[in-house]
């Protein structure tokens, strides 16, 4: 009788490191306080707060950028006190008017009787303008210059040309505010130590002993095709129960998993079933009752297997049973039955910032890693570091659900535009969201806006995109701009992530180096996935 191989084991236990969960600054929280719970403001206060908030630093750099150019253009506060023939530059907000785009009294004139079209794809066409508009008024701008910029209604931007005779600003060149002050810069996330190196894995790099942090959007559990196999394996693969000992000390290595929107897939309409003889559906009170919980009861039981493991952070998203307006409020703890229980566990808004920090404490046994939520969060205290005098590193996580992408994403023509350049390019506006509130839904802000980047991310992750794509933004600052914080070099990892349900995709993110990895869940058999796994 043929003897079987002995399992492998690592030479140590494998041990789940632990991160210090920060409270993200004031002034870049998503919450809406009990005092800004209000609609009777005009959305127009958001627009003259947005050009308050950013007209300093574009100023800044446009004076930077345009001082030695031939003919010394001056700068106009002004956009309505620009002279004819006189080379200047003015600073003001977007506005793209596009005929494709909705029109609210369009739609108030429209008769009732008459079924509203389907929302476009695309809201560009040739025969769209772009006006820049202050408090004075609004001008036209032409020129080859705007041809592919990419603009999008809401963006705080400088443009430098000549009024024509016919009251049109032609374009020569434009400038944004550029990358926010990163507070991380020049900070190095500590090397892992040696013990933790020698685990004795073949083909494990360098960077394998490193923090990872797991990202992956559009579960969509209950969903038409749902993938509920490739679900349970993600599950299981975070819980470092499933794969190989290779996958088993990578899993361990992961300190957090972040859910960016759509957990819960969308409701399926009547209209969508079939054309058979509908069955007969019980009422009670005159109300259909074949609502079922089971998608809840579902995600409910795959979260509170990984809150076991891992600090899991959950996003609402398009799909989810949540406000559409953004940002979003973070989802009931209730709803989610034993994950509640686990601190772990947290709701978040969408957008929302996740700050973390190395633990000072590393995990000394195995038991540790089912204990994730014992984070030293006790050595920091409202984002500071317990040693004043010596500045420790952070890794500040800005996500949302792709809603100001896919929105934004109908402004421009495709090709030469693409959605990663979007998301570049919001990091040089220092706009989360600029289309909001003109096609993109959002709370009405008296006092602030809260989707204007303060500071630049480490990570940046948007949710729910039609594929994956990645790519590190680098500035290496200028030593010219006056403030010292804007004169530091910034880095940020920018992650496009696929829906899971098509894709199955999780994305893992090295806390120190920020490279980028990917397992692929699949299941013979089923649609979702697919590829190797």
């Amino acid at each position: 009788m043929a003897v079987a191989d002995p399992l492998p084991t690592p030479s140590a236990p494998l041990t789940r490191p632990g991160t210090t969960l920060l409270a993200p600054p004031e002034d870049a929280s998503f919450l809406i306080k009990s005092t800004d719970k209000s609609y009777k403001h005009q959305y127009s206060n958001i627009y003259f707060v947005r050009l308050r908030a950013l007209r300093q630093h574009v100023e800044q750099r446009a004076k930077r950028r345009w001082g030695e150019v031939a003919g010394s253009p001056i700068f106009v506060p002004r956009v309505l006190d620009v002279e004819k023939g006189q080379l200047c530059f003015i600073i003001g907000t977007v506005y793209m008017d596009m005929p494709l785009k909705p029109n609210v009294l369009e739609d108030i004139a429209r008769d009732r009787s008459i079924p509203a079209p389907p929302p476009r794809e695309k809201y560009h066409s040739e025969n769209d303008n772009v006006m820049l508009e202050d408090e004075s008024g609004r001008i036209c701008l032409v020129g080859e210059r705007l041809d592919n910029a990419g603009l999008v209604t809401g963006v705080i931007m400088g443009a430098l040309g000549i009024e024509t005779n016919n009251g049109d600003f032609e374009v020569v060149d434009i400038c944004f505010p550029g990358l926010a002050p990163q507070p991380s810069a020049g900070l190095a996330w500590p090397a892992p130590k040696k013990s933790d190196e020698s685990m004795d894995v073949d083909g494990q790099s360098s960077a394998g002993a490193d923090e990872w942090v797991a990202l992956v959007s559009g579960l969509e559990v209950g969903a038409a095709n749902a993938a509920e196999g490739q679900v349970q394996l993600l599950a299981e693969y975070l819980a470092g129960e499933a794969g190989g000992l290779s996958d088993q000390s990578q899993s361990a290595r992961i300190s957090r998993l972040i859910i960016a929107g759509n957990s819960l897939g969308p409701i399926q309409t009547s209209a969508s079933t079939s054309t058979a003889e509908p069955e007969r559906k019980s009422r009670k009170y005159g109300h259909d009752t074949s609502f079922t919980p089971h998608p809840t009861q579902n995600l409910a039981a795959r979260l509170t297997d990984i809150s076991r493991s891992i600090p899991v952070h959950l996003l609402p998203g398009p799909s989810d049973p949540a406000a559409t307006i953004l940002p979003q409020q973070p989802l009931p703890r209730a709803m989610f039955g034993g994950a509640a229980h686990y601190a772990t566990f947290k709701c978040e808004s969408n957008p929302t910032y996740i700050c973390v920090a190395p633990a000072h404490e590393p995990a000394t046994s195995s038991s540790r890693a089912s204990q994730p939520g014992a984070s030293t969060s006790k050595a920091k205290i409202n984002g500071t570091s317990a040693h004043p005098d010596k500045p420790e590193p952070t890794r500040s996580i800005l996500v949302h659900s792709g809603q100001p992408v896919d929105d934004m994403f109908k402004y421009v023509s495709t090709p030469p535009t693409t959605r990663m350049k979007l998301a570049e390019s919001t990091l040089r506006w220092r706009h989360v969201a600029p289309t909001a509130p003109d096609t993109l839904w959002c709370h009405p802000f008296f006092l602030k806006d809260p989707f204007v980047m303060a500071q630049t991310p480490d990570i940046y992750v948007v949710g729910n995109q039609p594929g994956f794509a990645t790519k590190l933004v680098e500035d290496d600052g200028d030593e010219g701009l006056e403030d010292e914080t804007e004169r530091s070099p910034k880095r940020c990892r920018i992650v496009l992530l696929p829906r899971f349900r098509e894709s199955g995709l999780l994305v893992l993110v090295n806390l120190r180096t920020l490279e980028i990895r990917r397992v692929q869940f699949a299941v013979e058999g089923m649609s979702a996935g697919g590829g190797d796994s």
